[in-house]
């Protein structure tokens, strides 16, 4: 049996047939009915910023005089906020310490009233937090507060038994796992929650990372980017190498039972594989100023794509807009719902 069915190479002109305008804004209002979960590694992303003007007597390093501080929710918590900034209602189930940063969390998700009823708290890992000191508008140093290893058993039916109670009393439309390999995810939870979704016949997609790359089986669309299909995969393979990526994910997709593989390519643009059909859509030539954050906002457009009844091409389609649009854009925020819709009647509708 062959391969590949068939293989489309997208031109810029052919992407540019998707669908009317009046569907495009009948689409963006028909994502405020969506409500979206979303199971993953949450992090606080710190701030410090200041001025330099010395070097310390101590050692050979810039001394920073704070003038500021600020702190935003990060990892899979800036998925749930590209859910809200298109107008879902996202619901966030991630383990966090019992500290000050964990804390510090809860309040951010108050400030931006989203609910914490998916939130375990912790009393052996910390809250995963990311100190950026920016010293005349340039960052100077990274420190992470983190740990790697999974949660234990009781955290993990803890996680599990929020979720599924979540699953029943919201009607979900969709489940995003966002895996930074923080530990959030397990194996276990993985598999409990692809059967409760199958059950209730709801969509899963998946932000993969290394360690629990092949354990994410029998659901709907896997969306690596093209070094996390290399390291999942542990092949060797070349950006740009359009036909021996489609091998490797459709490989990939018949293994481990997806229905849809979606590789990101960055300038190489997007692959889309399905069983019967082959996509590559090129990039869209943009000014690039910050790539940090473009993940978290393709796979929150992508599924809302999905479960607002769009096929995995023009979910895609739509998803690339709103990944090049956050990434002209300095540092992570998420996707301008406005801008979006524009951006799409303008390049997408007939």
């Amino acid at each position: 049996m062959p391969i590949i069915n068939t293989f489309v190479l997208y031109s810029y002109n052919i992407i540019i047939s998707f669908m009317t305008k009046t569907a495009i804004e009948n689409l963006f209002l028909n994502f405020e009915d969506k409500k979206i979960l979303i199971i993953g590694d949450v992090m606080v992303d710190a701030y410090l910023m200041g001025s330099v003007d010395r070097i310390s007597p101590e050692a050979p390093v810039p001394v920073v005089s704070v003038e500021g501080r600020s702190s935003k929710m990060g990892g899979a918590a800036n998925v749930a906020l590209n859910v809200r900034a298109l107008g879902a209602k996202p619901f966030l189930c991630s383990v966090i310490g019992s500290d000050a940063r964990g804390d510090e969390f809860i309040g951010l998700l108050a400030k931006r009233k989203m609910s914490n009823k998916g939130i375990v708290r912790s009393k052996s890992r910390p809250t995963t937090t990311k100190f950026r000191v920016i010293g005349n508008n340039v960052q100077m140093l990274r420190v992470d507060e983190e740990v790697e290893y999974y949660i234990n058993r009781n955290e993990e039916k803890e996680l599990l038994n929020h979720i599924n109670n979540i699953v029943i009393e919201e009607k979900i439309d969709a489940i995003i796992f966002e895996d930074y390999d923080k530990g959030s995810i397990t194996p276990t939870l993985i598999k409990a929650v692809v059967k409760l979704a199958k059950k209730k016949n709801i969509i899963i997609t998946v932000d993969p990372k290394k360690r629990n790359f092949n354990s994410f089986r029998n659901l709907t669309l896997l969306k690596p980017n093209f070094k996390e299909l290399k390291d999942g995969c542990d092949i060797e393979l070349e950006n740009g190498d359009i036909p021996a990526i489609r091998d490797a994910a459709m490989n990939l997709l018949r293994t481990n039972n997806l229905e849809v593989v979606m590789v990101t390519l960055s300038e190489h643009g997007i692959l889309i594989c399905e069983r019967n059909l082959q996509t590559h859509i090129p990039a869209i030539v943009r000014n690039i100023a910050d790539v940090s954050g473009a993940g978290d906002t393709v796979i929150s457009v992508l599924t809302l794509g999905l479960s607002a009844g769009l096929k995995a091409v023009d979910a895609a389609k739509l998803s690339n807009l709103a990944g090049g649009l956050v990434c002209e854009q300095v540092g992570v925020s998420p996707i301008d719902k406005r801008k979006l819709k524009e951006e799409s009647i303008n390049i997408l509708k007939y």
